[in-house]
């Protein structure tokens, strides 16, 4: 008998994976966890039935979310990333020998359980001296912590349940707070084919609050559509202006300068949602 895990993508749209083998399923206080093991992709970690990463494109969107914004800042020594349970994210940072302090902030201690169980490739940087884990609200954590971050990583869900409080204007009002004078953030938020509006209001709150807002692109193929886009709130360093000729040379399988340089490369359908 053949097994598929469906994602419901949109209320039109659905994502089908044929799996191999369930590794785990449970309901921590906050949403659904499941592993599986799928033919296509690997491993798989699904949250309230919406995935989240696996073995195969993990490392587009943590290679993303993390090196343009560390390459953009010219000395990011403290970094917090809200979210991101699987441990993607803190491995990219930990590549960066500059950076001193790694504050990882998940409220669900069942994703990390399961990240360090069941995706040891994606968790490695849990154990690098410099992270410290809390199992904490985000939101609360940034309220709490005035001027202390070089840089904020939001690597949150989508913008329902827990995670809806990170898409909001007071949200990056008190990230804005929480970063040192120098200090820039990095949120991934969805994609410009099925939540433009999301987008919308993004740039509109990030513009608002930020001197420079900038958005970026990349390719997911599990995610909604396949095209995933992050938006960055910048005090003073500005993206477009890093000298691809100084980024360090990194373990990478998609981010380069030429790819930091050309993901903000817009599409003109995309650059009109920053027109509103």
């Amino acid at each position: 008998m053949e097994v598929w895990f469906t994602e419901d993508q949109t209320k039109n749209l659905r994502i089908s994976i044929r799996v191999k083998e369930v590794l785990f399923s449970g309901e921590s206080l906050f949403q659904k966890v499941l592993v599986m093991d799928t033919f296509e992709f690997g491993r798989l970690l699904a949250l309230d039935n919406v995935i989240q990463t696996n073995i195969k494109d993990e490392f587009v969107y943590h290679e993303m979310i993390t090196h343009v914004g560390l390459n953009t800042h010219p000395n990011p020594k403290k970094v917090l990333i809200i979210g991101g349970g699987d441990g993607g994210a803190v491995r990219e940072i930990v590549k960066h020998k500059g950076v001193e302090q790694v504050v990882h902030v998940e409220i669900d201690q069942m994703v990390i359980d399961v990240a360090k169980k069941y995706f040891p490739e994606l968790s490695i940087g849990f154990k690098d001296p410099r992270v410290e884990i809390l199992v904490a609200d985000g939101i609360k954590h940034v309220k709490d912590h005035k001027n202390t971050y070089d840089m904020i990583i939001v690597d949150s869900t989508d913008p329902i349940g827990p995670a809806v409080g990170l898409f909001s204007k007071e949200f990056y009002r008190d990230v804005f707070e929480s970063l040192t004078e120098d200090g820039l953030f990095v949120a991934q938020t969805e994609t410009p084919f099925f939540f433009e509006n999301v987008i919308k209001e993004v740039i509109a709150s990030v513009s608002e609050i930020f001197p420079i807002m900038r958005l970026f692109q990349a390719v997911v193929p599990t995610y909604p559509g396949g095209y995933w886009a992050f938006t960055m709130g910048s005090k003073k360093h500005d993206p477009l202006s890093v000298d691809m000729d100084k980024l360090p040379v990194m373990d990478t399988k998609w981010y380069s300068p030429e790819i930091h340089k050309s993901a903000f490369v817009l599409q003109p359908f995309v650059q009109a949602l920053l027109k509103g």
